[in-house]
């Protein structure tokens, strides 16, 4: 039986879960008025789950390596050894870094970096990944540190022939704080062998974030947008980032989903077959828009908080965000290299009074957080 479109928002006013072919039906309209219902209903739905505060993190954004294994189709980041434009931080590096970043009153770092086999100490990939915590936390025990996609995880346990759980329990007690749901692009197999066919398989990211959910590392999660996939892809991603909180809920884990962050295609610099598959450079914000509506109605029951790219859509477009079911404008990052070098035009780098002025520009309230959403009291550094 064909639902209509103000059936399903009403259903989702009423507190209820949208299907899959409901969520489907949602994306594929075109006509204004009707997308401007959906975006009212997403709206709606944003200030009765999380109210009108809009929130936003300090933090410092660090990839330590951009040598990697793998040849991802949109990566403009990763390199080879000795190839040029590689990098590789070192100890003392990763550490000035973080100690600009708590000058800056930053409460987290945020640190992902290519899969390089070569970082192993003692032969071992995990004990180079406990020296990167160890590097950070023994001189600022107090930084929460959000790091370590599934991918790496997988990379970790492979390197070492170890389990996803000895990885993930080991990195905790270092001083791990929270992991990044990144890697995650579509969770569809048949997109992910043209855009990414070397990286773990969704249902590997999807035991691995279960994983980190039952030994309570929380996670975020996300969806790489505007590509090769079609709207049911998206919506069958949704879906099973869904059932992943819903098990998570429903099992007690002690840890869960934290936000949900839209990432459009920024292609400028992809490898020039996907470039020429997709044919645009940056991302098309409308399109972007609209998902982000659908992803606050589709998800909203389950997972509160979510957020817009600046990086991606620039600080305009996620100030359009806002008005589309979002209430997180993200962090400051201070530096950001994976997105930039795809060609991405949003900038690098945020100060607080620069997302405050953005908030501030739709007359809502901003409150500073930490990454698992306390807030920061102003000027005393205090979390409730």
């Amino acid at each position: 039986m064909l639902v209509s479109v103000p059936q399903i928002l009403n259903k989702a006013l009423n507190q209820e879960d949208i299907s899959p072919q409901e969520g489907l039906t949602l994306l594929q309209q075109t006509h204004p008025e009707v997308i401007s219902k959906i975006r009212e209903t997403a709206d709606i739905l944003r200030q009765e789950q999380v109210g009108e505060t809009v929130t936003y993190i300090i933090n410092r954004n660090i990839n330590f390596t951009n040598i990697c294994e793998q040849h991802c189709n949109f990566c403009a980041f990763r390199r080879d050894e000795n190839q040029e434009g590689s990098y590789w931080l070192d100890w003392q590096q990763i550490q000035e870094k973080t100690a600009d970043a708590v000058r800056h009153n930053a409460t987290e770092i945020c640190m992902q970096g290519g899969l390089n086999p070569e970082a192993k100490v003692n032969g071992k990939s995990l004990d180079y990944y406990l020296k990167l915590i160890d590097t950070i936390k023994d001189a600022f025990p107090d930084i929460h540190l959000h790091a370590f996609s599934p991918q790496e995880i997988q990379f970790i346990a492979r390197q070492d022939k170890i389990s996803y759980a000895e990885v993930i329990v080991a990195l905790k007690q270092a001083g791990l704080g929270s992991m990044p749901g990144t890697a995650a692009e579509v969770l569809d197999d048949k997109i992910r062998q043209v855009i990414c066919p070397e990286k773990i398989n969704a249902a590997t990211w999807l035991e691995i974030v279960e994983t980190a959910h039952r030994l309570g590392v929380n996670t975020t999660s996300t969806l790489l947008s505007g590509h090769i996939e079609t709207p049911q892809q998206q919506i069958e991603h949704l879906e099973k980032l869904r059932k992943l909180q819903q098990k998570a809920v429903q099992n007690n884990y002690p840890a869960h989903i934290t936000e949900f962050i839209i990432l459009p295609f920024v292609g400028q610099e992809a490898p020039p077959s996907l470039r020429r598959r997709v044919g645009r450079d940056q991302p098309i914000l409308a399109d972007a828009l609209l998902l982000t509506a659908v992803a606050r109605i589709y998800l909203g029951n389950w997972i509160k908080n979510h957020q817009p790219s600046w990086v991606k859509l620039g600080l305009e477009g996620a100030k359009k965000a806002l008005q589309w079911g979002c209430n997180d404008i993200g962090g400051t990052l201070m530096e950001e290299h994976i997105t930039t070098m795809a060609g991405a035009q949003g900038g690098t780098c945020m100060t607080p009074e620069q997302l405050q002025k953005a908030i501030a520009s739709l007359n809502r309230p901003y409150q500073e957080r930490t990454t698992l959403y306390q807030k920061v009291l102003m000027r005393s550094g205090v979390t409730l």
